[in-house]
């Protein structure tokens, strides 16, 4: 027993003095031991009290070029849904003799809001601490420095992956005043629309100091202030010029569906950069928000041509497509935040309530929106916007650290509210900007200008 006290008497001595509460343990009660220990423990502390950790320096941002490798391709694919998709998909629909014009809306809007979101656009939509409005502290990109970084990316990176996005935005909408708007007015319309509705919407809704962001909104990849947005533009244009010469007497008919389908599938390969580039990164979220968006468009063009057929008696083509972009749209604000279930869901759903609208509710509105920007878009935003705050994924949402509503109803009512503030705003400001530039220099052709086609009229040139 001595042997042993001894031992541990010494093994306590290596490990910093403890032997003496080896050796006491032996013939002090429990009780004991512990008062003494409580007692060492209060007067070690007086003694020299802990100081407090200072907190850690938050993390300098860095490049990964993992990521900026992801947000480059996302970039040219972004672009490429606009030229050559959409403006093959809305050129294969027209009739031949303004298929040149119709696919020169989508180029126009590709040259001029790039030029105009350098300029102003991206400093209104993500510069400044107001809640509806950006400032000019960004005009030129001053102070987008050269190595200046936005999260893991060059912050020059998220400047033309944003711009991609306000270009679409303009071509969607001119598919409702096809066949009949001036170029001459398409242009100065444009040029003030991205700049006094396009890029404040995007600040409220994305930018960190943005009404619709604090409140919590989702939009992952712009269910309002892309769709929503177009579309409701398009269809106060189509109210304002009125409707085409000849509809409802004469064939309407896509002269090349063969173009629209390609159309179609460009779109469809594109929204992968849309809504996987959204993420502004390549992992889990980037990946399963490609997932969900190949889920939700064949889920809402299976739907779209199974109701299709019970109505009509066939499946279209036409039909088909319009199906895929309308399961595209309506998983778009959606696919950052939803999983393959929601996904399904909510394709499903947004391909029979797209059909809707651009049959039902379009002969109920009475608006000759040309190539259904309405239909399509503001009424699939709608729905995906809506449909996010139900389906969304508490799993996602945490992984993802998004701040939501603290309950399921008030997430739900910021949902709604991003929408109606979305639509009332877009509708009164296309509305008084189109009002000014017909009392200035018009905004449709004239009808012989019209009857000939805007391909020769506006542009000199036709397709033999």
């Amino acid at each position: 027993m001595k042997k042993m006290l001894m031992a541990l008497s010494l093994s306590g001595a290596l490990l910093g003095g403890t032997a003496v509460w080896a050796e006491e343990a032996v013939t002090t009660p429990t009780s004991e031991v512990a008062a003494v220990s409580t007692s060492s423990a209060t007067a070690t502390t007086a003694e020299a009290p802990v100081a407090e950790t200072p907190a850690a320096p938050a993390p300098t941002p860095t490049l990964d070029t993992g990521d900026t490798s992801w947000i480059l391709v996302s970039t040219a694919l972004v672009l490429l849904m606009t030229i050559p998709g959409l403006a093959l998909f809305y050129g294969g629909m027209v009739r031949k003799k303004n298929v040149l014009s119709t696919m020169m809306f989508s180029l126009s809007a590709a040259i001029l809001v790039s030029l105009l979101w350098v300029i102003a656009g991206y400093s209104i939509a993500f510069s400044g601490t107001g809640a509806f409005f950006g400032d000019l502290s960004k005009a030129m990109l001053n102070g987008v420095a050269f190595d200046a970084l936005s999260g893991t990316i060059p912050e020059s990176l998220f400047v033309i992956f944003q711009m991609t996005f306000a270009i679409i935005t303009v071509a969607i909408l001119s598919g409702s005043i096809a066949d009949r708007m001036k170029y001459s007015a398409f242009m100065v319309f444009i040029a003030v629309w991205v700049l006094v509705v396009y890029a404040p919407i995007t600040h409220w809704v994305w930018a960190a100091d943005g009404w619709l962001f604090k409140a919590g909104a989702l939009d992952f990849a712009g269910g309002t202030v892309v769709h929503i947005n177009s579309g409701v533009a398009g269809l106060v244009a189509a109210y304002m010029l009125g409707k085409r010469i000849g509809l409802g007497r004469e064939s309407m008919a896509p002269h090349n569906l063969t173009l629209t389908v390609v159309g179609a599938s460009l779109l469809w390969v594109g929204w992968f950069g849309f809504n996987g580039g959204s993420a502004l990164g390549a992992g889990a979220r980037a990946s399963m928000a490609i997932l969900v968006t190949q889920v939700a468009a064949a889920a809402a063009a299976f739907s779209w041509l199974v109701v299709e057929r019970m109505i009509r008696g066939k499946a279209s083509v036409l039909g088909g497509a319009s199906g895929a972009v309308a399961g595209l749209v309506v998983i778009t604000p959606a696919a950052g935040f939803v999983g393959v279930g929601g996904a399904l869901v909510m394709g499903l759903i947004g391909g029979v309530v797209c059909f809707w609208g651009i049959t039902a509710l379009k002969r109920l509105l009475k608006a000759d929106d040309a190539l259904d920007a309405f239909g399509l878009h503001a009424v699939g935003g709608i729905v995906g916007a809506i449909l996010t705050g139900v389906f969304y994924s508490d799993e996602i949402i945490k992984a993802a650290n998004v701040a939501l509503a603290p309950t399921f109803a008030g997430q739900l009512w910021v949902q709604v509210e991003g929408v109606l503030a979305t639509m009332v705003y877009s509708g009164i400001a296309t509305f008084i900007i189109l009002k000014v530039i017909d009392l200035v220099i018009g905004i449709r052709v004239n009808s012989d200008d019209e009857r000939m086609g805007l391909d020769l009229s506006q542009h000199g040139e036709r397709i033999e």
